[in-house]
């Protein structure tokens, strides 16, 4: 190739380059201008009267930015009533108990009622009786009331490969119940004790809240699970359906039921599907899908791209555990 052809190359390459460079920015201020404009719309939602909604989802912790928001929307003058959506398989005890303190929070000041959505089981069932109404689905899956703990045991396979691990403690019970042995009587005993306390706290949490005898709610407290209509059945949802029967709820306590019901979603969640637009667009600009999820991560919210982290629970599968004991 003769010099001029090489020099016309360069000068194609240049070219493209600032276009590239020029493309790129444009989108990422479109992915800003439009996170703004979401933020602003969101904030003049939340300035006029409407009805919160806030989901509880995923495998259940003591989550400290979803305890802000409730405790935003129990103190926030234009909110009328709350919507809790429940999607959640359960999570650890301790977690389920200070959602549900903190939604006990909030009905005592103004209406809250739980929208059940897929599933609301074991904690999540924990959090939806906090609520002075539940609307489940037909479908919808409600229950398994009941308490686990679960541990390892690699004694069996530390023998195999002949490998020891040896301790010295203070008292038998100390770090029991251990990974790298078989759990003693006592130790064993110890763990029941403690699940038994645990879920004797569970059973009559239930039983205060939807106004059932303790017989009859240890009769459904067995870990067994209920479609939304066997639920309505035994007494653990007050109405089948979804938003009508919600609306309609609290119309009951005096709330309009015109009212706008708006999300009260994590800060930086909102722009999602836009933002993986923006990044496919970006990776193929530059010919890289990766580079697009980096760029827009590194000027968005790193949660734009978490979007498959709310299937936890499967059936038949082991859910999150805590070290202590957790709600199944």
């Amino acid at each position: 190739m003769d010099q001029s052809g090489i020099a016309d190359r360069r000068r194609l390459r240049r070219k493209l380059t600032f276009w590239r460079v020029v493309g790129l920015l444009a989108v990422v201020l479109l992915v800003f201008g439009l996170t703004y404009a979401g933020g602003f719309a969101e904030r003049g939602e939340k300035a006029q009267s409407h009805i919160a909604r806030v989901m509880v989802s995923g495998v259940i912790t003591a989550n400290e930015d979803l305890l802000d928001r409730l405790e935003d929307v129990r103190d926030d003058p234009n909110v009328r009533a709350v919507i809790i959506g429940i999607e959640s398989p359960g999570g650890t005890t301790y977690g389920g108990e200070v959602l549900y303190n903190a939604v006990r929070e909030i009905a005592a000041v103004k209406p809250v009622v739980a929208e059940v959505r897929g599933l609301a089981a074991s904690a999540g069932y924990m959090i939806a009786s906090a609520t002075d109404h539940i609307v489940a689905g037909e479908a919808s899956i409600v229950g398994s009331i009941g308490v686990i703990f679960q541990y390892g045991n690699v004694s069996e396979l530390l023998d195999n490969i002949g490998i020891s691990v040896d301790a010295v403690k203070s008292s038998p019970l100390k770090a029991e119940p251990s990974p790298f042995s078989p759990a003693n009587p006592e130790a064993e005993e110890m763990i029941g004790r403690l699940v038994a306390d645990s879920y004797d706290w569970f059973v009559d949490l239930v039983a205060e809240r939807r106004d059932m005898t303790r017989p009859e709610t240890l009769a459904i407290a067995d870990g067994s699970i209920f479609t939304g209509r066997q639920a309505l059945q035994n007494g653990l949802v007050d109405a089948i359906g979804a938003e009508a029967e919600v609306r309609a709820y609290l119309g009951t306590r005096d709330v309009d039921t015109d009212l706008d019901i708006v999300d009260w979603e994590p800060e930086g969640s909102g722009g999602f599907f836009f933002g993986q637009a923006a990044a496919g667009l970006i990776g193929g600009l530059f010919g890289n899908s990766a580079l697009g999820s980096q760029v827009v991560s590194a000027f968005t919210d790193q949660k734009l791209f978490l979007d498959g982290l709310t299937s936890v629970w499967q059936f038949g599968g082991q859910q999150a555990r805590d070290d202590w004991g957790n709600t199944p």
